[in-house]
């Protein structure tokens, strides 16, 4: 979404331009989900005061009941009215920053840690950390009640066009619900999987970034629902078929300039660039549980449908977990392949630049590049070029993630407590359910 800058008598001008009835006072919870504080727009001023509260005991993560009055300050710059709201009175969205009743920010706010982690990058030089997210996602059929089922609405293939693509009509509306919110669309097109679906945007700044994905799931599933469709960002749905990824395309920038560039360097890449590099290799088994943050995130990370599950690094392949896309100058930039749609993207990006920060302030070296197909490759061989397995099951990864203190320290104390609790209940819950395919495995063996 094309940046703009809002004062407050623009947001109260423009509320009264374009007869805008309700203000959503939108955040997001630890495990990524959108939440809002509705209010009239009798109580916008109030709002843009920073004076709206709400109970934070009540969402996933926050707080004990004895300290839940929470205060939402809205950032003027996310001002955005929802083109689809406009029949029945228009709707307007501001995003929120979480603050404690003294005025210091929530620590369980994880968008106002993300922001804390860019304070580190900017006191190392950098000026600015850009996300080009590629967020892939399902659309299946509502049934007559309005619940999704397992049916999908097209059998289209990777870039198919209609009639084998009957998603297309929905996804063009998607696109351009998102260019009226201002979105630069750069890209939309049908996935490999039947019913899989893509829609790229413009980069931005990490912040706007992460708030962009947000919105952009929310219009997606609202869009699709008029056309009696579910939009799923679940990253492996169904079995068989490629998941959907959601690839983050980041850079870091000093003054305007992509410091990952170096015309002189190896494959034009810079010190920075290559140390960047190994920092996201020597964390990656362990923010795989933030970037890969649900029981069926493992379902997706296996051989064979295009994801990664071997940390390593290329310009060449799209087989590991890094890939150097070609283009070089200002796009230059470092894509990273395994993080899914059901990530929190503020946590997300948290991980992913401070795992790249680490390797820039200790000059680490990346081991070298793979640029063979390691889906081919067996054990010995991967072993042979230095290549190790991302965690296999979300376990796993959250062993990795409580034994890394780099990665820990990107989410902070609360974050952390509140999101291990929380994945380790539904790696539990999952571990403990029979599910059905043991009973068609068992049931009549034994």
């Amino acid at each position: 979404m094309a940046a703009k800058k809002y004062s407050r008598e623009d947001i109260i001008r423009l509320s009264k331009e374009e007869n805008v009835k309700f203000i959503r006072l939108q955040f997001t919870d630890i495990l990524g989900t959108i939440k809002n504080v509705e209010i009239p727009v009798s109580q916008l001023e109030k709002a843009l005061n920073n004076q709206m509260m709400f109970d934070g005991s009540s969402i996933e993560g926050f707080v004990r009941i004895e300290e839940s009055d929470m205060n939402l300050y809205p950032d003027l710059d996310t001002w955005v009215v929802f083109p689809w709201t406009a029949e029945k009175g228009k709707v307007a969205r501001l995003i929120c920053d979480i603050y404690m009743p003294d005025g210091t920010p929530f620590a369980g706010d994880p968008r106002a840690n993300l922001k804390r982690v860019l304070k580190e990058m900017q006191d190392m030089g950098f000026t600015d950390f850009n996300l080009g997210p590629e967020p892939e996602f399902f659309l299946f059929k509502l049934d007559q009640k309005g619940e999704p089922t397992l049916e999908l609405n097209d059998n289209g293939g990777y870039f198919d066009l209609a009639p084998t693509d009957l998603g297309e009509n929905c996804r063009r509306d998607i696109v351009l619900e998102l260019e009226e919110m201002g979105f630069e669309i750069e890209a939309s097109h049908h996935e490999v999987a039947p019913g899989q679906h893509e829609i790229d945007f413009k980069y931005a700044d990490a912040i706007r970034a992460c708030d962009n994905i947000q919105t952009f799931k929310l219009v997606v599933k609202t869009i699709a629902r008029k056309h009696g469709l579910h939009a799923t960002f679940m990253p492996k749905p169904l079995f068989g078929v490629n998941g959907s990824g959601m690839h983050m395309n980041v850079s870091l920038f000093q003054n305007g300039e992509n410091a990952f560039y170096d015309t002189n360097g190896e494959l034009q890449l810079s010190e920075t660039a290559r140390q960047f590099i190994a920092g996201t290799i020597k964390h990656a088994t362990a923010f795989t549980a933030v970037t890969n943050p649900t029981v069926n995130s493992f379902k997706r990370l296996v051989p064979g449908y295009e994801a990664p599950c071997y940390v390593a690094w290329s310009a060449m392949n799209r087989s590991p977990l890094i890939r150097i896309p070609a283009s070089r100058g200002l796009s230059t930039r470092v894509e990273v392949r395994s993080v899914d749609p059901a990530a929190n993207p503020y946590l997300a990006m948290a991980v992913l630049l401070k795992a790249g920060l680490d390797g820039i302030k200790n000059k680490m070296t990346p081991p070298a590049p793979v640029d063979r197909n390691i889906y081919v490759m067996d054990k010995e061989e991967r072993m042979a070029e230095g290549i190790v397995d991302l965690p296999a099951t979300l376990s796993d990864a959250l062993n990795e993630l409580k034994s890394n203190e780099v990665m820990t320290a990107a989410l902070g104390e609360h974050i952390f407590e509140h999101f291990i609790e929380a994945k380790e209940i539904e790696w539990d819950m999952f571990r403990t359910q029979v599910h059905p395919w043991e009973r068609e495995q068992y049931l009549t063996m034994y």
